[in-house]
């Protein structure tokens, strides 16, 4: 590692700023996706459904201060968390950076644009159905948020 390197190839994700921390999210949504484990097998499956608070075009939670008031289940990522959560997508930033790699081109930390992640097709814009139009989330279960 050199001085001029990236703060997230310098930094663990533990020693990071709450500044530094937020930037690393790349506005994927995968995350935000409804999820089933499997309670025999530990198995976790995706869903095309996406949270009651995502905004479908942006990618952002619509209510990220409050998110966890309001939806019961949501998970908010830590340091901790990242390396245990085994549902977090293998694109992930923080699983990245918790694993000793290098963000992806684009990752809007080096890309410089929030649209290069919808433009690599590594997003859930154009995917999913909001949660509030879907009856059974398990009916639409997919494979690709892996």
């Amino acid at each position: 590692m050199q001085e001029n390197d990236p703060f997230w190839k310098l930094k663990s994700l533990q020693s990071m700023s709450q500044t530094e921390w937020e930037s690393l999210c790349d506005g994927c949504a995968r995350c935000c996706l409804l999820k089933a484990e499997d309670e025999d097998t530990g198995e976790v499956v995706y869903t095309a459904v996406a949270c009651k608070l995502l905004d479908l075009e942006t990618c952002r939670c619509s209510d990220y201060k409050r998110r966890a008031r309001r939806v019961h289940d949501c998970v908010k990522l830590t340091p901790e968390k990242v390396t245990t959560l085994g549902w977090l997508p293998s694109t992930c930033a923080y699983r990245l950076v918790a694993e000793g790699k290098d963000l992806y081109w684009w990752h809007p930390l080096l890309s410089g644009s929030e649209e290069t992640v919808h433009l690599a097709g590594i997003s859930v814009r154009g995917r999913v159905l909001p949660e509030t139009d879907v009856g059974d989330p398990l009916s639409h279960i997919v494979e690709w948020p892996r």
